[in-house]
């Protein structure tokens, strides 16, 4: 299964020629990127359910990345949500936190596994309540040793802080070590009462990283930006996109807008970025689907969920004409040639009812259908573009260019 999920990442994400160097740097990231990338999500599900006006109604197909955004939805209550993602890593790690929610005893267990992910009750929890209802697939994932970082088998991670690990994981970990080289301690932000307060400490933590001399050379590298899952194509986009404005700026702007815009408090992709832990003391920067008002509905939501290794097209080739009405496409067309995305919103068109809504978001700001769309597609689907700016305006991860919905008219 490993073999062809990484089969599927080269497919999706290698365009050019391998002798070419846009070729080499697909090859590049497609390496990378087959290994564990992302320990949670970094697209605010309370925004894409406010976009997507989810009820008892909905039928939901998603990109699982790592599975939070899957947890999230459930307690919308949705009809069904069906998962599909390239990256075994990351299906295996959805996979396990629905068979969580569904056996582990009660709330603290759940808690301390996946928001704590620190203890080595957790592993013992896996043996005894989790590992044995687990597909093969997902159980041989997590019982294989890795030596890389860990030194014993993947279900380890949660007994070494999850949040520690990861591409992702690692770089954070890189930063953070350079900016305490630097006298920088930038987890002060986390002790902000207001967003005066924030501003102030950005100010003097954060900012004056971005005009370090290493800061600036590594900000121009692709290879940096592969730790933060983006491929060349979007890279490419993310550089064309900002036309005068140089790509440190960007970073600093963007760093900035996640650690400033929105309040400290609950703002829980702030505290992964800087501190790589969510706030365990007064359990308020934290995803819903980890609270404890929201457990009980949780478990009672989780056999709503499908999960699936594949691409969103594939997984549509299978399904009814008109059987589908929400659809969650994370990021994936900034991988995408034109002709795949037109042929992923034909598929859309063909399975989605009438009322459905699509959202997306990009590295850039602009949403690259409006220029490739074929006739058929630009009468099928309506574009809002104001509620797309409003969207993305409240997402918290503020790590995007653009929020995107489409919808098909009732």
């Amino acid at each position: 299964m490993a073999h062809a999920s990484a089969t599927l990442v080269k497919k999706a994400v290698h365009q050019n020629t391998v002798l070419s160097r846009q070729g080499m740097l697909e090859r590049l990231f497609s390496l990378w990127f087959s290994g564990f990338v992302y320990n949670q999500i970094w697209e605010d599900p309370d925004v894409d359910l406010e976009a997507l006006e989810v009820d008892d109604s909905s039928r939901m197909l998603t990109i699982s990345s790592g599975g939070c955004n899957i947890m999230n939805y459930l307690l919308a209550s949705p009809e069904a949500v069906f998962a599909v993602d390239l990256n075994i890593n990351h299906m295996s790690l959805a996979r396990l936190k629905i068979e969580a929610a569904r056996r582990l005893p009660d709330h603290d267990a759940f808690f301390t596994f996946f928001a704590k992910a620190d203890s080595p009750i957790n592993v013992r929890r896996y043996h005894e309540y989790i590992r044995d209802h687990l597909d093969a697939t997902t159980r041989s994932h997590f019982d294989t040793w890795i030596f890389s970082g860990l030194n014993g088998p993947r279900i380890n991670y949660f007994q070494d802080n999850l949040y520690d690990h990861s591409k992702l994981g690692w770089f954070l970990r890189f930063l953070h070590l350079a900016t305490r080289l630097f006298g920088k301690h930038p987890a002060e932000i986390l002790k902000a009462k207001t967003l005066e307060e924030q501003e102030a400490l950005f100010n003097r933590h954060i900012a004056p990283f971005f005009d370090h001399w290493l800061v600036k050379a590594l900000g121009r590298s692709p290879i940096m930006v592969y730790s933060l899952g983006i491929p060349p194509q979007q890279w490419d986009a993310m550089k064309a996109d900002l036309k005068q404005t140089n790509m440190i700026e960007e970073f600093r702007y963007r760093v900035h807008r996640l650690t400033c815009d929105f309040p400290i408090q609950d703002n829980y992709f702030a505290w992964q970025a800087l501190s790589r832990r969510y706030d365990l003391k007064n359990r308020q920067a934290l995803p819903r689907y980890l609270k404890e008002e929201n457990f009980d509905l949780l478990r009672a939501n989780v056999d709503r969920a499908e999960t699936h290794v594949t691409t969103l097209s594939a997984f549509l080739q299978t399904q009814e004409t008109n059987s589908l009405n929400r659809f969650v496409l994370l990021d994936s067309q900034d991988w995408m040639k034109p002709e795949a995305m037109i042929e992923l919103w034909s598929e859309i068109a063909r399975t989605g009812q009438p009322g459905t809504r699509v959202i997306f978001r990009t590295a850039g700001e602009i949403s690259p259908l409006e220029a490739i769309f074929p006739q058929d597609l630009k009468d099928t689907f309506i574009y809002e573009p104001e509620l797309s700016r409003a969207m993305h305006a409240k997402d918290r991860s503020a790590i995007y260019g653009g929020f995107h919905l489409y919808r098909i008219p009732r």
